[in-house]
Order: C-alpha cells, then sequence, then structure tokens
C-alpha cells in the first residue's frame, strides 16, 4: 500500500511541475496538484518542500498572500525538525520573514531569522545569506547598532569558514551602516581595513574588481557626506574607470562573479544598478562642486538606464528567469535611485534660476510617492521634498510657504545633515524678514561649533549665514570675519557655490564702505564663477553692483553694459517666475501634512 501511495504522489508532484514549466503555464492544474499531494500522507520530507512549493507559487502567480503565508509557515514549522534539509527549511524561514517584512511585519521576521541563523551554523551559504536579510530588516527599521553587530558576526563566521570574499562584503556592508548612521569615527578604520583587503586580494580578478567598485561607492559618498568635493576627486575618477571595466561586454555575469564556492554567492548590487548608482554619484558630486549643466546631463543618462534596468527586470519576471521578490527588491531599489536623482534634479534648476523646471522636478518626486515600495521609503523622502519646497518657495519670495516647508521638513526628519540644512535656510528666511528674536534663537543651533566636525560643507554654509547676518545688522568687519572663513573652506574643498555667493556678497560689503577697488576685486570673480555654474541669481547680484562700482568710476560704456546684462538677467528670472505661478503644480507649496496634493500627472 506504500507503495502505491508513493507513487501517487510522486506522479502528481511531477504532473504539477509539467502544469508549471509548460507554455503558458497553467497554474491553477499546478496549484490543485500539489493540494492533492496532501491526501496522500507523504513523508515529511514531501509535506515540507510541497508546502514551500505551493508558498512560492501562491506569492509569485496569485494574490492570495494569506494562503501562501500559511503554507511557508507549515513548511517552516516541519522542517525545522528534519536533519539536513538545509535548502528547504532555510528557504521557508527566509521567504516567510521576507514576506512578513513586505506586510509591515518586520516584528515577525525577526525571531524566524534568528531561529534559522542558530539552526544553520554549519551551512555556509545559508548561514551568511540569513545574517545578511536579517541585518536588512534591523536597518530599514533604523536599528543600525544591532544590524552593525550582526554583520561584525557575518565579517568573523566569513573569516572562519574561509569565505574570503564574503567576509569582504560583510565589512564593506558593516561600513555602510555606519555611513548611514553618521558613526564617522567609526567608519575610517574599517573604509582603510576594507581597501587593504580590496587592494591585497589574491583571487578571482573579477571578485576584486567587484569588491573595488563597492569600496569605492562609499569612500566616494564618505567624502561627499562631509562636503568634500575636491578630496573626492581621485576616487571618483578611479570609480569611475572601474564601472566601465565592469560593464565592458566580455566581463562575466554576476553568476561568475561570485564563484562557485557556496559560501561566496553574493552580491551587493547587480552590474546594472552598480552602473546607475555611479551616475547618482556623479550627479551628486556635480550638484556640490557647482556643475549644474553637468549634473544635469548625468541626472537624464541615470534616469534612462533606470528605466532600461527596471523593463528588462519586469520582463525577467514575467518570463520567471526570476523571483517576484527578488523583482520587488529591484523596483524598490530602483524607485530610491530615481527618487534620489529627482531631488538632484529639482535642487540644480532652482541655482540655474529654471523655477519652473525645477517644479516640474519636484512634482514628479512627488508623484513617486505614491509608488513608494514601502512606508520607511517615502518617510525618508518626504522630508526632502520639503525642503526642496522651502528652497523653491524661498525663490519665488514666498516667504510663509518657505518657512512652513522647512519646519515641516525639521519636524519630519530623523536624518541630522538635513535638519540642519532646513534650518540654515530659514535663517536666511528670518534674515529676509527681520525676525531677529528667531533668528538668534535658531543660529545658537547652527552656528558652527554646533555641528559635526565631518561636515565640511555644511559649516561652511553656517559662517556664511553668519556673515549674512551680520551685514544686514551693518557689522561689517564681523561680515568678513566670517565671509572669509567661508572662502577659506569653500575654496579648499572647491564648493563653487558658497566660493561665488561669498565674494558676492563681500563685493556688497565693500561697496558699501565706500571701498571701490576691493568690491571690484571679489565682484569679478564671484561673476566669472557663477556664469561657470551658472547660478542666475549670483549673476543678477553680481551685475548691479558692477553697474554701480562703474557708475562710480565714471566709466558710462560699461555701466550701460552691466545695466543691460542685470535687465536680461532679471527679466529672464521675472518671466520664469511667471512661468511657474501658472502651473498648477505650484500648489504644492501649500503641503505640509500627509500625502501630496493631487496634481496632473508629471511628464517624464
Amino acid at each position: 500500500m506504500a507503495s502505491t501511495q508513493d507513487a501517487w504522489y510522486i506522479s502528481l508532484l511531477g504532473l504539477a511541475e509539467h502544469f508549471r514549466t509548460s507554455n503558458p503555464p497553467d497554474i491553477k492544474s499546478c496549484i490543485q496538484c500539489l493540494q492533492a499531494v496532501f491526501n496522500f500522507k507523504p513523508p515529511q520530507r514531501v509535506e515540507a518542500r510541497t508546502h514551500l512549493q505551493l508558498g512560492n507559487i501562491l506569492l509569485t502567480h496569485t494574490k492570495n498572500i494569506d494562503l501562501a503565508r500559511t503554507h511557508l509557515e507549515q513548511s517552516w514549522c516541519l522542517s525545522q525538525t528534519i536533519t539536513g534539509f538545509d535548502d528547504v527549511k532555510f528557504e521557508a524561514a527566509s521567504v516567510l520573514a521576507e514576506l512578513f517584512e513586505q506586510q509591515g511585519q518586520p516584528t515577525h521576521s525577526k525571531p524566524i531569522l534568528r531561529k534559522a541563523i542558530e539552526l544553520s551554523q554549519h551551512s555556509v551559504y545559508w548561514h551568511c545569506r540569513l545574517i545578511f536579510q536579517l541585518a536588512q530588516i534591523h536597518a530599514t527599521e533604523r536599528e543600525y547598532e544591532v544590524a552593525s553587530s550582526l554583520l561584525g558576526v557575518g565579517v568573523d563566521y566569513a573569516q572562519i569558514s574561509n569565505a574570503a570574499y564574503t567576509r569582504v562584503l560583510f565589512l564593506l556592508s558593516r561600513v555602510m551602516l555606519l555611513l548611514i548612521d553618521k558613526k564617522i569615527q567609526e567608519v575610517l578604520p574599517l573604509l582603510n581595513q576594507a581597501g587593504h583587503l580590496v587592494e591585497t586580494w589574491a583571487g578571482s580578478p573579477h571578485q576584486k574588481e567587484y569588491l573595488k567598485v563597492f569600496f569605492l561607492v562609499l569612500q566616494v559618498c564618505h567624502y561627499l557626506m562631509a562636503g568634500q568635493v575636491k578630496s573626492v576627486k581621485p576616487c571618483l575618477k578611479q570609480l569611475q574607470q572601474s564601472i566601465q571595466t565592469i560593464m565592458a561586454p566580455t566581463w562575466p555575469d554576476d553568476d561568475a562573479v561570485c564563484g562557485s564556492a557556496s559560501g561566496e554567492s553574493f552580491v551587493w548590487l547587480s552590474r546594472q544598478q552598480l552602473y546607475v548608482l555611479v551616475y547618482l554619484v556623479t550627479v551628486m558630486h556635480s550638484a556640490q562642486a557647482g556643475y549644474m549643466d553637468k549634473a544635469h546631463k548625468y541626472t537624464e543618462k541615470a534616469l534612462a538606464q533606470i528605466d532600461k534596468l527596471t523593463s528588462s527586470e519586469e520582463a525577467s519576471e514575467s518570463s520567471g528567469v526570476v523571483s517576484s521578490g527578488s523583482v520587488r527588491g529591484c523596483a524598490a531599489l530602483a524607485w530610491r535611485l530615481r527618487m534620489a536623482l529627482l531631488e538632484h534634479a529639482a535642487l540644480c534648476r532652482l541655482v540655474a534660476g529654471g523655477k519652473a523646471h525645477a517644479l516640474h522636478e519636484i512634482a514628479r518626486a512627488a508623484h513617486l510617492l505614491s509608488t513608494a515600495p514601502n512606508a520607511s521609503a517615502a518617510a525618508a523622502h518626504t522630508p526632502q521634498l520639503h525642503c526642496l519646497l522651502g528652497l523653491y518657495a524661498m525663490s519665488m519670495n514666498c516667504m510663509e510657504a518657505a518657512e512652513a516647508q522647512f519646519h515641516t521638513a525639521i519636524h519630519m526628519s530623523q536624518e541630522r545633515d538635513l535638519w540642519m540644512f532646513a534650518k540654515l535656510n530659514l535663517a536666511i528666511v528670518y534674515l529676509r524678514g527681520r525676525r531677529d528674536n528667531d533668528l538668534a534663537q535658531l543660529m545658537e543651533q547652527v552656528r558652527p561649533e554646533a555641528l559635526p566636525t565631518y561636515a565640511h560643507g555644511l559649516r561652511a554654509a553656517s559662517y556664511y549665514v553668519l556673515g549674512l547676518q551680520a551685514f544686514f545688522q551693518a557689522r561689517y568687519n564681523e561680515a568678513k570675519r566670517y565671509l572669509r572663513e567661508t572662502l577659506k573652506m569653500a575654496n579648499a574643498e572647491d564648493l563653487n557655490r558658497l566660493t561665488s555667493c561669498s565674494l558676492v556678497l563681500l563685493g556688497h560689503i565693500f561697496l558699501s564702505i565706500n571701498n571701490s577697488r576691493e568690491s571690484m576685486n571679489m565682484v569679478t570673480p564671484a561673476m566669472q564663477l557663477a556664469s561657470k555654474i551658472p547660478d542666475v541669481h549670483v549673476q543678477l547680484w553680481a551685475s548691479a553692483i558692477l553697474k554701480d562700482l562703474y557708475r562710480l568710476a565714471g566709466d558710462t560704456e560699461r555701466e550701460n553694459e552691466a545695466y543691460q546684462m542685470h535687465c536680461n538677467f532679471s527679466q529672464a528670472l521675472l518671466k520664469d517666475h511667471f512661468q511657474a505661478t501658472q502651473l498648477p503644480q505650484h500648489a504644492l507649496v501649500h503641503w505640509t501634512t500627509g500625502a501630496p496634493p493631487a496634481l496632473p500627472p508629471p511628464h517624464s
């Protein structure tokens, strides 16, 4: 009788696989065959594996999530007591934990993964994979110390297991988390250790190049977070060269990079994803350095690359080449990359004086919020959008709206750097509104000495705001002292926008104290730098000062040229200002709570 039962369920499993792989797949019949297996009371191993198959198929091909979860729970429960049943046991735990996380229940995911990690110490592949997964969940929950500690366990385990490549992946992942958590003092020794391991790598040259790209991305981000635009140039150039090597047609696919060792079958990101990421850090560098046209060019290329990436991943899912969970992960990453690019695009447009274009980019980003892969992704980017809307409102002279947007960003953000950036801009709003008491209170929180030591760019900006405050109060010597500090810091790291703003303000100060010669020495390079960026607002300001300087010197011809230039900038800004006010997206300046207001769909 037992052998007849065996024949029945083995036939059903074979038939289920036939239906699953037929063209087109007959998923309904496949599910019916698998469910019928349980009628023959198969051995525990077969039962556990069938529950896992059903869970995966229901997740991939249907919307019956609750039933999928039930099958996965049964598979995990049954397989825990079976010795040496690793693939079913740990896949069930991993998929179930991922499902709970997607449903916004990470507290259910964590104990499953902890138990699976405890049971998997003999299996290098599964132990490492499950540690990565649990660390990812803790990181998403902003529990960075727990996540970092787990990755530290992974580093030690991979070293003991002779999985050298995975050891460096764990180490670099830990560096990435410390960077996110702004633990800069802890980053440097680990980054140096990882750099040494990559440099002295004696294994596969493909693995070495892949790890080098990961290492260089983190090194570039480390510099950019600090606003060290000049210091970053050598490693950014190295990164751009390395990504070209990896993207060459002769380069093997990601599976070949992993190699044949089971404990080393991991990649941080695919080649195509790394390619987009390198575009993004290049855009970040260009925006900070003040190369707005270059930033715009790379943004367009990166967005086109993301479109290409998402369409190829969707095609892979529909053909069954990759799992739906993998595609969801890829889609979430593509969403974040696209959002970061749009945020930078909007910022660059505002600097260049294109308020209507900037508003278009902000509206695209606001529309993207509605398709966020999860609540934490939306929560991370919403404060940045409010900050951008604050900058837009400032450029439109809507000071009440700007203030409301900056307050919203400060209230919502958990990122200290964004919080400081919003407060520095809010200080300028208070300055322009002559709100001295509010300003004095705010400046105590954003004085250079109150800012983190690593934040070179923010500290330089803080000196500029102090200089602007002293200028408004006619304390010219004090203003000059602060602005020279900004210039020193900005010049040291090629922060061109801060340099041009400081030079033009110094020019204005020298004009106010009737020192025309020094004023000209400041305004001329300010105008040259602003034209190179381009920063239309600084050009407008500088041309007004030049007009006055030439008038004082009795140089009518140059005075008229400067006047004409000033009129041209002014008219272009006024025209753009009017265009922006006519757009329905302008209503976004009044959005401070909940989801963004419904607007006409943005054009890509």
